[in-house]
């Protein structure tokens, strides 16, 4: 049977009208979010309390060597949160698109909240920066499609917390994240790596919900000193930290064994705990330095 060629032409027409229509059944990502809260990710942790991460002895050792008071110096007053930590911050995301002018194709995704800074998701394919480059709270992020799920890789971080009570992440760290989008309903999954001071990846997860109308004020600061001497770096010199004591009592944790680490992560681990003192939401008991109370798995 021939075919008249001019039914071809619609057909052709369509062809180069959209070729790439694969990419238009990608999830879009762009929009306002704010956070769905949960005893999971909640940001009131104890001192001491690195249950659920798997640091190794370097992490512990610098973890406990951690003061609060640290907080308080003028170059820690207006620090941003980084890549491998804001995703879990208490306040409202908004994702951009940065689309290229000419070609109009996205470029790359801009994740911002109010406590960070710029840190662009690019799904261009460019080359990453030289491994002589200069760290960032953001990083370097780009992105790749498996499916409607995004899969975006993190190098060139600074170092940063995973946990605001002294549980560090090195320069060294890398970051897979996956962006999960069910309707309304964002899901942000973290793999940080870290050869210096994790044991294995650290998993973790939150969820945001599309809001319109979310307000993403900007983080104006001015930094000042807060009771601290001029030139000093608080901290606690090896078993000195008079906070491990109080998160003991709390989970029950037997003298001389680990407030944190890789079999802190699996349910066997209850298995080697005592008698406890903590109730669910109970915020009494000592807070540290801080001030705060709570978990933050």
């Amino acid at each position: 049977m021939k075919i008249h060629p001019g039914r071809l032409l619609p057909a052709v027409f369509c062809l180069l009208l959209f070729p790439a229509a694969s990419t238009f059944a990608q999830t879009d990502f762009s929009g306002e979010w704010a956070p769905v809260r949960s005893m999971d990710n909640s940001e009131e942790p104890w001192i001491g309390d690195w249950v659920g991460l798997p640091l190794n002895e370097a992490g512990r050792a610098r973890a406990e060597g951690w003061d609060a008071a640290i907080l308080s110096l003028p170059e820690y007053q207006c620090r941003p949160h980084g890549w491998a930590y804001i995703w879990r911050g208490p306040t409202q995301m908004r994702i951009s698109k940065e689309i290229d002018p000419f070609t109009r194709e996205l470029v790359a995704y801009q994740p911002e909240w109010h406590q960070s800074t710029n840190m662009p998701v690019y799904l261009d394919g460019r080359e990453p920066p030289p491994a002589e480059t200069a760290h960032t709270w953001g990083g370097f992020s780009k992105a790749t499609w498996e499916g409607n799920i995004l899969r975006i890789q993190t190098d060139h971080l600074k170092e940063d917390y995973v946990r605001r009570n002294g549980a560090m992440v090195s320069d060294q760290a890398t970051v897979t994240t996956f962006w999960i989008r069910r309707g309304d309903y964002l899901t942000w999954i973290n793999i940080v790596n870290d050869p210096l001071y994790l044991s294995e990846p650290l998993i973790r997860s939150a969820e945001y919900k599309l809001s319109v109308n979310q307000q993403v004020p900007a983080h104006p600061c001015t930094a000042v000193f807060e009771g601290v001497e001029k030139g000093a770096v608080p901290h606690y010199l090896p078993n000195e930290n008079p906070f491990l004591k109080d998160i003991r009592v709390r989970y029950g944790i037997p003298g001389g064994q680990p407030t944190g680490g890789a079999d802190s992560m699996y349910p066997e681990y209850k298995k080697t705990l005592g008698p406890s003192n903590w109730t669910a939401g109970d915020k009494k008991g000592a807070t540290g330095a801080s001030g705060v109370a709570g978990i933050d798995p």
